[in-house]
């Protein structure tokens, strides 16, 4: 089986996507990250102590390459909730300071 068909890419970010309430598309693992964005978006989550899913993109070269077109957002992490594109490193961070993404985990653990 072909990973590099863009159509079934696709859909296997969908089903992620649909699967994981709360999902971080990054460079590495949360216990061993890749590099400082995805390290400090795993740091901001771990913050809150709200669960969340992970695909390390360097595993999975077919997700890093499409997933920017599906997402329009060009650099890695991208976090997206219920489905939704949050967005990358510094908005996570930034978010998880103001208080807003806890508010927005609370709602996708209620669903």
């Amino acid at each position: 089986m072909s990973t590099d068909n863009p159509t079934s890419t696709e859909a296997i970010i969908k089903k992620q996507l649909a699967d994981n309430p709360v999902i971080l598309y990054m460079k590495g693992s949360p216990e061993a990250p890749e590099c400082g964005f995805s390290g400090a978006a795993v740091a901001a989550l771990k913050q809150t102590g709200k669960p969340f899913a992970y695909v390390n993109i360097l595993q999975a070269p077919f997700i890093r390459e499409r997933l920017p077109k599906i997402s329009n957002w060009p650099t890695f992490p991208q976090l997206f909730i219920k489905g939704e594109l949050v967005g990358g490193s510094d908005i996570v961070v930034a978010m998880v300071a103001d208080g807003s993404l806890m508010t927005m985990l609370e709602e996708a653990e209620a669903v």
